[in-house]
């Protein structure tokens, strides 16, 4: 918890006991049901949660912003940015349900009002959203693929709609044909080794393929 508060210290009483609240919630079903793997499990914070907060390092979403998490697996990175903007609303999309399971009992436990999910695979949603967020479930063309038709054309951040990426690695590759991603590094944020590699990839809805 202290590397939460160590990269954003003005969170709210409330901000403080949901995240606090987090680890004994993962602990607690990860026992039931598997989502986080033990070494992760007792990372948390730092493997998950700061993880998934450094798209909040990148953008501060207004409120009223409709954020879609796709393959949300065990909550990430939809549930930390669900507490960070309260009055945003997040849709937590996954295609195995016992994953759903868990972050359904997390969310109730937390107590999250702007959290909704779905056990659907990503192309059978109909919806239009701000911003679509993941961790590393796909190669970006193939996300780009699942998620297409489903970015809101009207703005209301500052930032362009589109997706919102935590990957690793060299992306290079993947990301060759698409001319406006920007890849911002996360050790640009945050000073823990595990950043090192790790990158935020922000696709902008209009883009070139």
């Amino acid at each position: 918890m202290e590397l939460i508060s160590k990269y954003f210290p003005n969170l709210s009483k409330d901000q403080i006991s949901q995240f606090q609240n987090l680890e004994s919630l993962y602990k607690d079903w990860n026992l039931k049901i598997n989502v986080v793997s033990r070494k992760d499990i007792d990372e948390l914070y730092l493997r998950h949660v700061l993880h998934s907060l450094a798209i909040a390092k990148f953008i501060s979403f207004k409120d009223g912003t409709q954020i879609m998490d796709v393959g949300t697996g065990g909550g990430f990175p939809g549930i930390p940015l669900a507490i960070m903007f309260p009055n945003c609303h997040f849709h937590l999309v996954d295609s195995i349900a016992k994953k759903l399971k868990v972050v359904n009992e997390v969310v109730e436990g937390l107590g999250l009002t702007n959290v909704k999910t779905t056990h659907t695979r990503v192309e059978e949603i109909d919806e239009t959203y701000d911003f679509i967020v993941s961790r590393a479930v796909a190669a970006m063309p193939t996300f780009v693929h699942w998620t297409k038709g489903k970015i809101a054309k009207s703005q209301k951040n500052e930032l362009k709609n589109g997706i919102l990426y935590l990957k690793g690695g060299d992306l290079t590759e993947e990301l060759k044909d698409y001319t406006t991603a920007k890849i911002h590094n996360l050790s640009n944020y945050f000073e823990e080794d595990f950043f090192d590699t790790k990158k935020l990839v922000h696709l902008p809805q209009k883009f070139k393929s």
